[in-house]
């Protein structure tokens, strides 16, 4: 007992020296990973997703109705296939102005002019046009930024649709030097959303809507490893998913706080739910199988679709992002599948970790740390890729 004594007055004869409490020294070890309790939560509340999305989301009409937006413009990414599609011909036969960024214009080219044929007589012709984006180059997204600003109209609505889950393929990585999932999923749309802050300051009240996945619920971000290179942890497809999407809700967090009230730009995550899309391509067959077996449990497109169509269109989501932002809760607002708000995961309220990822995110993309300040300013900046560059 007399030794224990001595001890402890030791390291309070310490914490006065040095002017910290033990406890908080011990608490800047830097976390590897997940602790085992924060793991299971994860999974159990995915499993919970599976089994009881359609129950929590049966007060929601499929397909959802939609108020009139004939004066909106919405940029959908992705939406030449799942739940993009269903987004874009939904916001589109609802009367707002459709932009389809997309990898390959003429699949976009094609499912406009079916839409405008089963469309015709219904009312007048969609209003939907098609811009090249490639998420796997950091180029084209700056090329596809600068084309639209340089339009110098408004932007009310960039829905972050589009995004990869290769399961069980190898790493693999962009050309410029990142890991897919994470440039496709979070990089590039991270960087869409900074350099696009100009039209969607003429389009405010205006949304960044991210579509995220309860996989993040399993995600750890090491902002030393973004790509998963130093070995300190397995690379799988499953790892680089889930980090992925965390790393886009911390991302999304951060400039929810950054972007200031006279912006009048909300920042929304939305989970679609566990969705039937071409994810399932990749997928191991005997999970092929077991997809067609459990057709109950899982969404189609169109039900997928419906989190992102309400956080994009609802008139209450802005009053509810700025409620969060006055009582500066640490995450972003976070929509789940039957369009209510939730909690997203507990690893997300990590608020050093959160400012870390922004940090590395602004210079993975290239991007100056004073993007956002400036470009709501109305001043110009300078991005490391780029056609002028």
């Amino acid at each position: 007992m007399a030794s224990q004594s001595s001890s402890s007055e030791k390291e309070k004869e310490k914490e006065k020296e040095n002017g910290k409490p033990v406890e908080e020294v011990k608490e800047k070890v830097k976390k590897e990973g997940l602790g085992w309790m924060e793991w299971l939560r994860g999974w159990m509340y995915l499993i919970y997703e599976m089994l009881f999305q359609r129950i929590s989301a049966s007060h929601l009409q499929n397909p959802m109705p939609l108020p009139p937006i004939n004066d909106l413009t919405c940029i959908v990414t992705g939406s030449t296939s799942g739940i993009g599609k269903e987004i874009a011909r939904q916001l589109a036969e609802s009367g707002a102005h459709v932009i389809m960024a997309v990898r390959n214009p003429k699949a976009a080219t094609d499912l406009i002019k079916k839409w405008q044929e089963e469309w015709s007589g219904k009312g007048l012709p969609l209003n939907i046009e098609v811009m090249e984006l490639d998420l796997l180059s950091l180029d084209s997204v700056v090329r596809f930024a600068e084309a639209w600003n340089a339009r110098l109209g408004p932007l009310h609505v960039l829905i972050n649709n589009a995004g990869i889950f290769s399961i069980g393929e190898p790493q693999k990585f962009s050309k410029d030097g990142n890991e897919e999932h994470m440039q496709v999923n979070h990089l590039a749309p991270a960087l869409l959303s900074i350099l696009l802050l100009p039209s969607l300051v003429r389009g405010s009240p205006s949304r960044i809507i991210n579509l995220n996945s309860v996989m993040h619920y399993v995600g750890f971000v090491d902002t030393e490893d973004m790509n998963v290179v130093s070995g300190k942890r397995k690379y799988t497809s499953l790892v680089g998913y889930s980090s992925s999407k965390l790393a886009q809700v911390m991302f999304s967090s951060v400039l929810h706080k950054r972007l200031p009230a006279e912006a009048g730009i909300s920042v929304v995550c939305v989970s679609p739910g566990i969705v039937q899309t071409n994810v399932a391509r990749d997928l191991p067959k005997i999970i092929q199988a077991a997809y067609r077996f459990i057709p109950y449990f899982i969404f189609s497109a169109e039900e997928g679709s419906r989190s992102t169509l309400f956080a994009a269109t609802d008139p209450q989501v802005p009053e509810y992002c700025e409620m969060l932002k006055a009582d500066e809760w640490p995450v972003c607002a976070f929509i789940s599948q039957d369009c209510r708000p939730t909690n997203p995961s507990e690893e997300s309220h990590n608020v050093e970790t959160t400012y870390k990822v922004w940090e590395k995110t602004l210079e993975m993309v290239g991007l100056p740390s004073d993007a956002v300040e400036r470009l709501i300013e109305g001043e110009e900046v300078k991005c490391k890729y780029g056609a002028s560059q």
